[in-house]
C-alpha cells in the first residue's frame, strides 16, 4: 500500500476521546521496546511519525494514527515493562481492556514480537487476551535482519509454537532495517480495512 497521508490524530486515555468517524482500526500491541514504532514508521515510509525511544514504556496512551484517511493504526502501551509502577500498569490494563472489549471499529490486532527470542509469558498472555476477544491477530516477528538465513525457520517455528498460533492468524517475519516482510504485512493488514 502506498501511504500518501499519515498523521497522529489523538493520544487518548478514555473512550470519549476516541475518534468517532467510524473508520476501521488496526491495533498495534507488543512488549515495550520490541519495535512497534519502527514497524509503523517502516510501513508508512516515515522517519518518525511514531516516536522511537530508547526508554521502554514510553507509550502511555492509545495513539490513533490516521492513514490515507482510510483507517487507523492504534498504538497501545507496551506491556511487560517492569520499571512502571503497579498502579500505572493497572491503569494501562484497564484502558487497554476497555478498548479491546468495546471498540466495534477495531478489526484486527498486529502483535509485534522479537523473532530472536521465544515468546515471553507476557507475549503469550497478550495473544490469549486478543483471542479471548475473538480478534484476528497478525503476528509481526521483528528484527529478522538479526537472524541468519539458516536459522530463520527454527526461529519462526519457536514463535508459532510458543504462542500456539490459531489457524487463520498470520505470522510474518519482518525487518524494519531492510524492509523485508513489509509487503506481506500490508497484504495481511489490507484484508481488514
Amino acid at each position: 500500500m502506498k501511504v500518501t497521508n499519515a498523521e497522529i490524530v489523538i493520544s487518548a486515555v478514555s473512550p470519549k476521546q476516541y475518534p468517532n468517524d467510524r473508520l476501521p482500526e488496526i491495533a498495534l500491541a507488543g512488549r515495550s521496546n520490541v519495535g512497534k514504532s519502527s514497524f509503523i514508521n517502516k510501513l508508512i515510509q516515515r522517519k518518525n511519525l511514531a516516536r522511537t525511544s530508547s526508554k521502554p514504556g514510553k507509550t502511555q496512551t492509545l495513539n490513533f494514527y490516521k492513514i490515507n484517511d482510510m483507517f487507523y493504526f492504534v498504538d497501545v502501551p507496551g506491556y511487560g515493562y517492569a520499571k512502571v509502577s503497579k498502579t500505572e500498569r493497572e491503569k494501562w490494563g484497564i484502558m487497554m481492556e476497555e478498548y479491546f472489549a468495546m471498540r466495534d471499529t477495531l478489526r484486527a490486532c498486529v502483535m509485534i514480537t522479537d523473532i530472536r527470542h521465544e515468546p515471553t509469558s507476557d507475549d503469550v498472555t497478550m495473544y490469549n487476551f486478543l483471542k479471548h476477544y475473538e480478534l484476528p491477530v497478525i503476528i509481526i516477528a521483528t528484527k529478522l535482519d538479526k537472524v541468519t538465513k539458516g536459522k530463520r525457520a527454527k526461529h519462526i517455528k519457536q514463535t508459532y509454537q510458543g504462542l500456539s498460533i490459531e489457524a487463520g492468524d498470520a505470522l510474518i517475519p519482518f525487518s524494519a532495517e531492510t524492509g523485508e516482510g513489509k509487503e506481506d504485512a500490508w497484504q495481511a493488514i489490507k484484508q481488514f480495512i
